[in-house]
């Protein structure tokens, strides 16, 4: 019974020295990748650099035992750290306050998301469409690289908004400093080359792929430590040159945030804005991942994993985490093999920070900058607006409106005018379901749309397919649509509603059945049902529609047709 929800306790079992071997490998490397991104995902969070090591540490163990991907990487991620800094920045906080909330948002999101598990609801999920989420995706990209060109450039930048940072770039583009201009423009063109050219170099020269694909990894770690080296040896941080400055040696104090029931009032909508759409990006990456090795992801039991991770990251005073895209690819080619993989990262990163941290004290923040933008480069698609604009103009309306009102107004707002599109334009859909008068394909017992194929009709008998389950939104336009083709052939005698497609049946669209058969029967028309599905009419039978049904329920359609076409009929 536990192991259902403490995965370990099944895979555990079977842990062997090769897997050991597999998993610390996959660490080992997870861990070079891990380090800059931690430090770079704190600044973009406004908190201190410490602050992404300590939220690389105890949130994996926490997901290595309640997580069910064997390939997810959990820690840090640009998105969401974005989002942290979104709903922090808004309550005017500073210093010790700043990460004190930071902490509870953490807290807070790991609580929404163990009950979501619990309650078994990671269906919720499924309204952030797969356009809203690149849409998303795409804008927060764009705000998180404009708002590291300030760093990139050592001026100022200030907001959460496209608007907001251009003006403020723009009000302090003449100050920009030569020397961390330089630190930044070499970082980025280093980093580029690293990822976009490196592999290729190195595998001309004649190395193993397993190395060219090691030396790429650590590619960023090389770049940070030549720049803290340029920085030492010609003193940058004299000549205006943002540094990381003194951080913290040893390890986190562990402890449950202290309750301040105002400041969770504030974070309460953020916590859980931040919790839906970190699942998603999750639950996204583990499923492909999973798909590779013919695996499973339990999404409920993801829920627990990541909930978890972020209770883990608020009392060992770390910030929201999930899973990130590019360090659980790594994972995976990496060979991780169990959760376990991310237990070892954990304690790769803990040694980092006991033993690593005196070193970055001369750190440019330009360099960590360059490496943000790097990273959320790649998650940048515009494609997808074109793809939707050829596809459905609906669901292209939904990404715009994601994305521009991300990259204007904020990533709040913004996911939820995507929510509330999907929303809108899913009851619109369904609302006006598609419904095809049908007939028979000769010599066959199929029944195709009359519009779309050549097929046999039965004069007296309209056959009425409806492509989607009945509810309120579309109750009033099944009786519409039945009405009008009963006022246009006077000699009809017989309407079978065939509901193949049908999956449900709400008590709206029961009442309206119920209004169908009367109207019908005043006319002197019989209503039929058929192909029926087993749970739909198990419905059925608790009401006392199928006792005033003045036809019949067939269980395919040509039964119907032969049996109403015939002498008796």
């Amino acid at each position: 019974m536990l192991g259902r929800y403490i995965p370990i306790l099944r895979w555990g079992r079977h842990y062997s020295t090769e897997t050991f071997g597999r998993d610390l490998m996959a660490a080992v490397i997870v861990t070079i990748m891990l380090i800059p991104q931690s430090l770079a995902y704190a600044l973009l969070a406004g908190l201190p650099p410490e602050i992404g090591l300590y939220a690389s540490i105890l949130p994996l163990v926490g997901y290595a035992i309640f997580g069910s991907s064997t390939s997810l990487a959990v820690g840090p991620v640009a998105v969401v750290s974005l989002m942290t800094a979104s709903a922090l920045g808004r309550l005017s906080l500073e210093g010790a306050d700043y990460v004190s909330a930071a902490i509870m948002l953490a807290l807070l999101s790991g609580g929404i998301l163990l009950l979501m598990g619990l309650f078994r609801l990671g269906f919720i999920a499924n309204f952030l469409s797969h356009p809203v989420i690149a849409g998303f995706i795409t804008a927060s990209g764009l705000i998180i690289a404009t708002s590291q060109l300030g760093g990139l450039l050592g001026i100022r930048s200030e907001g959460h908004a496209l608007p907001e940072l251009v003006l403020s770039l723009a009000a302090n583009i003449a100050s920009i400093n030569p020397y961390t201009l330089a630190v930044g423009a070499a970082s980025l063109a280093a980093l580029i080359w690293i990822r976009t050219s490196l592999k290729g170099q190195l595998s001309r020269l004649g190395l193993r792929s397993g190395l060219a694909n090691l030396i790429v990894r650590a590619g960023p770690v090389l770049v940070v430590l030549g720049s803290i080296a340029a920085s030492a040896a010609f003193d940058l941080s004299s000549r205006g040159v943002a540094v990381v400055g003194d951080v913290p040696q040893g390890l986190p104090l562990l402890a449950v945030p202290g309750i301040d029931l105002g400041l969770m009032a504030n974070l309460l909508v953020p916590a859980f804005i931040i919790s839906i759409v970190g699942f998603v990006e999750s639950i996204s990456v583990a499923q492909t991942l999973a798909a590779r090795k013919r695996e499973r992801i339990d999404p409920d039991q993801e829920l627990l994993g990541l909930g978890a991770a972020n209770i883990a990251a608020a009392i060992g005073s770390g910030y929201p985490v999930t899973g990130g895209f590019a360090r659980s690819v790594v994972n995976h080619d990496a060979g991780a093999a169990t959760p376990a993989a991310g237990a070892f990262t954990a304690i790769g990163i803990a040694l980092a920070t006991l033993l690593l941290t005196p070193f970055l004290a001369l750190l440019p923040k330009a360099t960590l900058a360059a490496t943000i933008v790097v990273a959320v480069l790649a998650l940048v698609d515009l494609s997808i607006l074109g793809k939707t604009w050829r596809y459905s103009r609906a669901d292209f309306i939904a990404v715009a409106l994601t994305l521009v009102g991300t990259l204007l107004v904020g990533v709040e707002i913004g996911i939820s005018l995507g929510v509330a599109a999907s929303i809108l334009i899913f009851l619109y859909r369904t609302s006006k379901p598609h419904m095809a008068i049908v007939g028979r394909v000769s010599g066959t017992e199929h029944f195709r749309n009359i519009k779309r194929h050549t097929v046999e009709t039965t004069p007296g008998i309209v056959s009425l397919r409806v492509d989607e389950s009945l509810y309120f939104a579309n109750a009033r336009f099944l009786e519409d649509a039945i009405y009008e083709i009963v006022a246009q052939q006077p000699e009809l005698r017989h309407v079978v509603l065939m509901c193949p497609a049908v999956n449900a049946i709400d008590m709206s669209a029961l009442e309206s059945l119920e209004t169908i058969n009367d109207r019908l029967l005043t006319l002197g028309v019989s209503l039929h049902l058929s192909e029926v599905k087993g749970p739909v009419m198990d419905r059925l039978k608790r009401s006392h529609f199928l006792e005033a049904l003045t036809g019949r329920v067939f269980l395919s359609q040509h039964e119907a047709i032969t049996t109403l076409s015939g002498p008796a009929r």
